[in-house]
């Protein structure tokens, strides 16, 4: 079984456990700058660290990186312009001039208009879409798993041989 397969399995048994909801929005969120930061980073580390540190659903963040990995490719020309403005701004001059002079920091490519500039957007977004993913998650939770139980196709399904399959590999080998 693919990864990404078995990451959207996951989310979507998280998507219906009780608990999480939290987890599994800070996990779509942070995958806001682990698709718009370069691949080999120190910011995709960063954020790697924290998702691993902090309890925040891992398949979550995976695959909205890879959704937004996409997307930042799209937002390329917008992330240059963002860039462009925040490292020619003479207001921020001695930040960036202090820190290319740091250790480690020129590491994080941050002198890119592009890597700048989509930090810039995924900072602006990360916090907005962690709200809307929160909100998103609990209306799926109240609304369309009910609705989704209640129709004859699932009760259907319920009652077929694939789905006590289903049920006795989930007891035997757990949620993982």
């Amino acid at each position: 079984m693919g990864l990404l397969t078995k990451q959207i399995i996951n989310l979507i048994r998280m998507l219906h456990s009780e608990t999480g909801q939290n987890q599994i929005a800070a996990g779509l969120a942070f995958g806001v700058f682990l698709g718009f930061a370069p691949f080999l980073s120190i910011q995709t580390l960063l954020v790697l660290m924290i998702v691993f540190i902090f309890r925040v659903q891992f398949g979550a963040a995976m695959l909205s990186a890879f959704f937004f990995k996409f997307i930042a490719y799209l937002l390329d020309p917008v992330a240059d312009q963002f860039g462009r403005w925040a490292l020619e701004n003479d207001l921020f001059r001695g930040l960036w001039i202090e820190m290319f002079n740091k250790p480690f920091l020129p590491m994080t490519r941050f002198n890119n208009s592009i890597v700048m500039g989509s930090f810039i957007i995924s900072l602006f977004l990360c916090p907005i879409l962690f709200f809307v993913f929160r909100k998103l998650i609990v209306q799926y939770r109240t609304q369309i798993v009910a609705r989704i139980e209640a129709t004859t196709a699932w009760k259907a399904f319920k009652a077929t041989k694939v789905y006590e399959w289903y049920l006795k590999y989930n007891d035997l080998y757990g949620a993982v």
